[in-house]
């Protein structure tokens, strides 16, 4: 079982990611995590979206959406330069750690 530490970064990432492409929100990105082998439940996403949010890596935004107030998120500059910089360190880990692989 991966370490709760190494899952919330995985997932941050992920996160991040998605809602550079477009507003996001807890039910679609709860799926989307799935599709990636990712099983969250509210009181793991939420909390992570929500610390996203304070830590000014997304903005949200709620919108009505059949009666009920859906909060969208969507990544700020800041998210977005802290994605890019992660996208040179995944690139390099995983090109180290699949150098070392033994098949």
């Amino acid at each position: 079982m991966l370490d709760r530490e190494f899952f919330l970064g995985f997932v941050k990432v992920h996160i991040l990611y998605h809602a550079s492409k477009s507003p996001i929100f807890g039910a679609e990105i709860t799926d989307e995590l799935k599709r990636h082998g990712y099983h969250l439940g509210p009181g793991t996403l939420y909390p992570t979206l929500h610390r996203l949010k304070r830590e000014g890596y997304l903005e949200q935004h709620p919108e009505a959406v059949a009666g009920k107030v859906r909060k969208y998120y969507t990544i700020t500059e800041h998210g977005l330069a802290v994605l890019n910089e992660a996208r040179g360190k995944i690139r390099e880990l995983v090109e180290e750690v699949l150098e070392n692989r033994q098949s």
